[in-house]
């Protein structure tokens, strides 16, 4: 009789067991073409998904090939991943909007990126402003030792400056006077960018030279009031997003300057660690 009851408990407990992977796990990835790959390639440089070969920054969902605990991903906008956390296993989320929700993605991550991470966030005007005194004292500015180690300091790994040689915040062939009494707009995340850009402000500021920065809490807006010229600069994204929003909607958005980069992150949502995750491995 025990030895039944033994068979029968074990039973249940093996059927409990599978029905809570039934469904198999859920987790929550940005919707736009870049940030989804690059979450997609965290999961498979951790082991977790294996994607076609062709895959690449643009990776989708339908690229995975090898998905052995059947992990549904939902699709969502950058910025509401934070906002369905409670109804996944887990959500990808990009720092700036990790920060925005109240993670510290050094802390709170259960995967991150490496600090070396190629998806280096810019500064960015249209095409054609590159070399205008405005776009010249605004990099000077954000390439400043100041900025790099208001960056370094404040953020704790979750944002990391990779400007190779930070100067004074100031470039020696810009007429600083002629600039006196003007502003410079910029369109940027409010964190960390629009805190960063707050240092630059006040560089500029000594030389008498306002810089508005305009915030925005999408990825979209922020390049189309670059493009239609309401705006004359946006800092906000990394490379491969720009380059693929020119690519599919015909903009004309041309980098000037790489600022930091944001180590992308996993989080736990109805799971508390890796252990899921571990058992698919």
């Amino acid at each position: 009789m025990k030895k039944l009851l033994s068979v029968i408990l074990a039973a249940v407990l093996l059927l409990s067991a599978t029905a809570a992977f039934a469904d198999g796990l859920t987790i929550a990835v940005p919707n736009d073409a870049t940030n989804e790959g690059r979450a997609l390639l965290l999961l498979q440089a951790n082991g977790i998904i294996k994607l076609s070969e062709e895959a690449g920054v643009t990776a989708t969902k339908a690229d995975v090939i090898e998905n052995p605990l059947g992990i549904e991903f939902q699709e969502v906008e950058a910025a509401m991943v934070p906002n369905v956390m409670a109804d996944v296993d887990y959500a990808i989320i990009n720092n700036n909007y990790a920060l925005d929700a109240g993670l510290n993605p050094v802390q709170d991550s259960l995967l991150i990126e490496s600090a070396d991470s190629p998806y280096a966030n810019v500064l960015c005007v249209k095409e054609g402003n590159e070399e205008t005194p405005e776009a010249k004292a605004l990099v000077a500015a954000v390439n400043s030792q100041k900025v790099a180690d208001f960056i370094n300091e404040t953020y704790g790994g979750a944002a990391v400056s990779v400007v190779a040689e930070p100067g004074d915040g100031y470039d020696a062939d810009v007429d600083y006077a002629a600039l006196a009494g003007k502003t410079i707009t910029v369109a940027a995340s409010p964190t960390p960018h629009a805190q960063i850009l707050a240092i630059a402000q006040e560089i500029l500021a000594a030389k008498d030279v306002k810089l508005e920065v305009i915030e925005f809490s999408d990825y979209v807006q922020p390049n189309m009031v670059v493009e239609s010229g309401e705006v004359f600069a946006n800092y906000f994204a990394h490379i491969p997003y720009q380059e693929n929003f020119n690519e599919e909607n015909g903009t004309h958005i041309a980098i000037i300057a790489a600022i930091h980069v944001e180590p992308m992150g996993l989080y736990g949502g109805k799971q508390a660690d890796l252990t899921a995750l571990t058992v698919a491995k």
